[in-house]
């Protein structure tokens, strides 16, 4: 059983753990999705949120459902890319935001984010903490 926080509809949740699962590659292009049934119990909630969840990655182009087959993640390179960006837009812009109310000016981040890259040791593509 999953836990879900209350600012968001559970779907949508479902929605950006997938997205979370393809960016780190741990769901890949062509890979096939749990069935509506297996999905709905491991995460522990209705199967008609699942079905909304798979409905609205459809409708994104992120998934593709064969008739008799299954929900599999698309086989569109372009279109993961461009997951990829928005993805990256969207977390970049939400932490700008989020510094700028805090009062911190665009230089101070910019060095805070030097900072912190050169202490950490910029990481290559696809390593993660």
């Amino acid at each position: 059983m999953d836990n879900f926080h209350s600012e968001s509809p559970i779907y949508a949740q479902l929605i950006e753990r997938i997205y979370r699962q393809i960016m780190r590659n741990e769901m890949k292009a062509g890979d096939k999705l749990l069935s509506v049934r297996e999905m709905a119990i491991q995460a522990g909630v209705n199967p008609n949120t699942i079905q909304r969840t798979y409905r609205e990655l459809e409708q994104q182009g992120i998934v593709e459902t064969k008739r008799g087959q299954g929900t599999f993640i698309t086989e569109d390179e372009k279109k993961l890319s461009e997951l990829r960006e928005t993805l990256k837009d969207k977390y970049v812009s939400t932490f700008l935001k989020d510094m700028s109310e805090m009062g911190f000016t665009d230089v101070e981040i910019l060095l805070g984010l030097k900072g912190y890259l050169s202490i950490t040791g910029e990481k290559g593509e696809n390593e993660h903490d």
